[in-house]
């Protein structure tokens, strides 16, 4: 951190040479002063924004006479002359609703306004980062109308457009300055752990539809840009404060702090550096979910089988009956005492989630870039290093604590007026992050076997039995004799147990995951349009390599990294028609992956501008979209007690291999000895469905037997069409309606089969094999594999968007957006398919604010609201409810120290609320903001 102090102090370091001095203010019609109003010397680089005053001052190398232009959102653009050194100019913007006028750059890779972009698109400006009712403008974005929310934590929300995500989105792309800044090993983006600084913000885009055409594999359901501001553009010493409270049921009122300075300096005109620094710290929604994932089929009130959802360790569960034959067997107990025993499982007492983490939020994020200007014309050379460490929480199969986790990114990139080509590393380390349930499990262990515990519990049992106790009472003291001991939370046996477990990597004794993977990113992209004048046509490319390097933790990489390979190549034409009121685009993208065959992705698509002046905006797209599969997908290899992930990739089926025990009964099958090796190859091709298995175990009759036909992955493919329409209407209504229609095949999709540990899957019982396969799952002798495949059922989405923003009096500007979302597939096809839709059905959103209020006060509430909806994944399944969730802010300029204090509230007279089945349920928020920006 040093180094990043040290670069950051150069900036005030001046040099200074002979320059052309210009100061001035920007005002509206109604004389009020703009902030954030950017003035650029045309034809020049040099360029800045006015203060909370509206004043500013700037110097260039050019020489009078020349002209300066002065933007800002929501008004006219101006041109002043500029005619002599040290001129003082007052310049008067016009009031424009232009949301859609808005410039953006992503839609087709070239500026155009959002009201011709050819896709649905949104975008979150200064001014409503400003506006934004959220503590932070990342958790702001859940208020643009596209854009729904997974929150696994209070410090990692996943965004998902148009549904088919879980917390581990990867059918969404994120990119900061250009960089995937997703995880290499996980495949999908943690949050805002390595984003921009809120004082770093230019804009922020999004697209919620696919993106392949241009972007890639990953852009498959959603692309969102987030772009940083530019040292020559925005000079100066930034910095804000936030100090707030979190309140939730289970965690109580905690303190919230979060602080960022941002610095930014142009030494010359052909030289500029910035750096930012953000810190974060607050205390976790605390997930408290106690109910019971098992059927109670006891009969009695309290389930000795209680498996709690945010209860770790009481996975480890045993039939009893079974425990008192093997200590019948050993002699510790009368075989007539066996049948004492109850026939049904028994679980371990687990340990809450709460008491294994220490539920704090942590982010730690800084940058250094250096901007060279070498020559006359606009291009620059950039390079940035950003890091990122963070605590936070992320649910996958299991719920995991990243702590002291790591990302970092450098970036080399050479930009121009009609071309980029930038080359960047992302490498990340998982610090001390563990899993929380082998943590549960293995504390446990640590302090009493398994085979111990579930010994004495029998063993009580039968005595309590004996004596004349109830089942209920017989349970409830055999599980106080067999916790006799327990390391307790809080005390320091379990501190120090957790402390050794959380810091060993291998899971029969241990709890913590290893991971220094690594992406290797090189793109370029060159607009024709200086050379081709009937169109404009570009082209680019790209390469990427992943090393996935866990040591055998995550990956299968035991003997050393991973590497393989995806490259692709696009080209685009946008071409002009009928007076310009028609505009055509057309692109195709070809990419290969080494263990694919290539897949083109063409886009093609028109946007029609009616109107006496071209307001009234039709278009409609149609596009195909790939994804490949995951680093998971393919080369996972874990091991998560009750049962194990295992990635599809040939040769990783030939590296997973694990020893099982076969049970007493097993034993009996000749040929089969005390223990047998599975590796990947049986899970894939010697297995029967999860629920075919479930279904034999409720009726006994083995044709219910199903065997899993499992193939290995291929890329998903999606065909998505698109209409839509945009509008200003009497100059003051913004209009955006969009419908969309997906064709999702060979969906990625993850199934759980039942391998047996001895005979062959088959559907012919009268065969020997086949038949002994049966009697290994009588047995309970077979394993549980998650795997990972593609549907063979052909899934759709469809849905539709409004939204509407309109000043309804004076400077009061009120939104409403409306969206549906809805899938169908064809569950006979395939009985195991789990969608994962995880999306509402309705869901409404409304803003009512004004910045100018009154002289430098301004306030903006935001409401939401969405139906209940079903969320499926591989941690959990549950129906999230419906909820209704309101935020506050208010805010005064303090022109004099160029400040602004801003006082917010999120969740107002709302209860704790979920978006994830499993994740801690999300309570109120306030907070005060100081912000200083010259």
């Amino acid at each position: 951190m040093k180094i990043y102090l040290f670069i950051i102090s150069l900036f005030f370091c001046g040099i200074t040479y002979s320059q052309t001095s210009i100061t001035g203010s920007v005002k509206d019609s109604k004389n009020q002063p703009i902030p954030g109003a950017n003035i650029k010397v045309i034809g020049d680089s040099a360029g800045t924004v006015t203060d909370i005053d509206g004043n500013f001052s700037l110097s260039t190398t050019k020489k009078p006479p020349f002209e300066i232009e002065v933007t800002s959102i929501g008004f006219g653009t101006k041109k002043v002359a500029i005619t002599s050194n040290n001129q003082k100019v007052a310049v008067a913007l016009t009031d424009e609703e232009n949301k859609l006028d808005e410039i953006v750059i992503s839609a087709s890779r070239t500026p155009e306004r959002v009201l011709e972009s050819p896709v649905t698109i949104e975008r979150m400006s200064l001014q409503a980062i400003k506006a934004t009712t959220a503590a932070s403008y990342y958790d702001g974005l859940e208020n643009l109308k596209e854009v729904h929310f997974n929150t696994s934590s209070l410090g990692f929300k996943s965004v998902n457009t148009r549904g088919f995500a879980t917390v581990a989105n990867t059918r969404f792309m994120q990119l900061v300055d250009g960089m995937d800044n997703s995880s290499p090993a996980l495949n999908f983006v943690l949050g805002n752990l390595i984003g921009l600084s809120e004082l770093d913000v230019a804009n922020v885009e999004l697209l919620p539809g696919a993106s392949s055409a241009l972007y890639g594999a990953n852009a498959f359901n959603g692309i969102m840009f987030m772009n940083s501001k530019n040292p020559f553009d925005d000079q100066g010493l930034s910095f804000y404060f936030k100090y707030g409270q979190t309140s939730q049921e289970t965690a109580g009122t905690n303190d919230y702090y979060d602080f960022g300075i941002r610095a930014a300096h142009a030494f010359t005109d052909k030289f500029a550096m910035k750096g930012n620094f953000s810190f974060l710290q607050a205390t976790e929604w605390i997930a408290s979910d106690d109910r019971d994932l098992t059927t109670n089929n006891t009969g009695s009130a309290v389930n000795p089988n209680y498996d709690g959802l945010n209860f770790y360790g009481d996975e480890v569960s045993t039939n009893l009956r079974g425990v008192g034959q093997g200590l019948a067997n050993a002699g510790l107990i009368p075989q007539s005492a066996v049948n004492l025993l109850p026939n049904y499982n028994v679980a371990r007492t687990g340990y809450r989630e709460q008491d294994m983490n220490d539920n704090e939020v942590k982010s730690v994020k800084a940058d250094v870039s250096l901007h060279f200007r070498p020559w006359a014309n606009a291009t620059e050379i950039v390079l940035q290093h950003k890091i990122g460490q963070g605590n936070t929480i992320y649910q996958g199969a299991n719920r995991y604590s990243l702590k002291n986790f790591f990302m970092q990114q450098t970036r080399l990139e050479v930009k121009g007026k009609n071309f980029f080509v930038r080359g960047y590393i992302t490498a990340e380390d998982a610090g001390d992050s563990y899993d929380m349930r082998f943590a549960a499990w293995n504390v446990n262990r640590a302090w009493k076997s398994d085979q111990t515990w579930f010994g004495q519990y029998a063993g009580a049992f039968v005595q309590a039995t004996l004596a004349g106790q109830t089942p209920e009472t017989a349970h409830a003291i055999g599980r106080q004799t067999a916790d006799a001991g327990r390391f307790l939370p809080g005390t320091a046996e379990f501190n120090n147990a957790l402390a050794t477990i959380t810091a060993d990597p291998d899971l029969t004794t241990g709890a913590k995951f290893k991971d220094q993977s690594k992406i290797y990113h090189a793109e370029g992209n060159y607009n024709f349009k200086d050379q081709i004048k009937f169109a404009e046509i570009q082209v680019g490319g790209s390469f990427r390599q992943y090393e996935l390097n866990s040591d055998g933790t995550i990956f299968t990489d035991y003997d050393g990294p991973i590497r393989y390979d995806e490259m692709g190549a696009y080209a685009q034409i946008q071409k002009k028609f009928m007076d310009d009121r028609l505009k055509f685009t057309g692109s195709v993208r070809y990419d290969k992956a080494e263990l694919f065959d290539g897949f083109v992705s063409p886009r093609v698509s028109f946007v029609y501008s009616a109107g006496a002046t071209k307001k009234h905006n039709f278009r409609a797209s149609y596009q195909t979209g790939f994804r490949n599969p995951t680093t998971q997908d393919l080369y996972i290899g874990l091991d998560l007690g009750p049962f194990a992930l295992i990635g599809s990739a040939q040769d990783n089926l030939n590296r997973f291999v694990e020893t099982r025990n076969i049970s007493v009964a097993g034993q009996s099958i000749p040929g089969v000895g005390s223990t047998v090796t599975l590796d990947g190859n049986d899970a894939y091709n010697n297995s029967y469905t999860l629920t075919s298995l479930q279904a034999f175990g409720a009726s006994g009759n083995p044709a219910d037997l199903q065997v899993a036909n499992i193939d290995l992955v291929k890329p998903e493919q999606v065909q998505a069409f698109e209409v839509g329409y945009r509008s200003v209407v009497n100059n003051d209504l913004s209009v955006d309606i969009n419908g969309y229609y997906n064709i999702y095949n060979d969906f990625l999709n993850q199934s759980r089969v039942a391998t047996p540990y001895y005979g062959m899957v088959g559907t012919d019982f009268t065969d020997p094999a086949v038949a002994t396969s049966v009697a290994a799952l009588v047995n309970g002798d077979r394993r549980i594999y998650q795997v990972y495949n593609n549907s063979k059922a052909q899934v759709t989405s469809f849905g539709f968007g409004v939204g509407l923003s309109k000043k309804v009096y004076k400077d009061f500007e009120l939104g409403a957006s409306y969206n549906y979302a809805e899938f169908t597939f064809d569950q006979a096809k395939d009985p195991s398919f789990i969608p994962s839709f995880n999306t509402p059905k309705h869901r409404v959103k409304a803003s009512l604010g004004n910045q100018n209020l009154f002289k430098n006060f301004g306030f903006n509430t935001n409401v939401r609201w969405n139906t209940e909806y079903l969320w499926q994944s591989s941690f959990a399944d549950g129906m999230v409810p419906e909820n209704v969730v309101l935020d506050a802010q208010i805010n005064y300029g303090i022109p004099k120290i160029k400040s602004v204090i801003k006082v917010g509230a999120t969740n107002l007279f709302g209860e704790d609320y979920i978006q994830v089945i499993g994740a801690g349920a999300i309570g109120q928020q306030w907070f005060a903001s100081w912000t200083i920006n010259p």
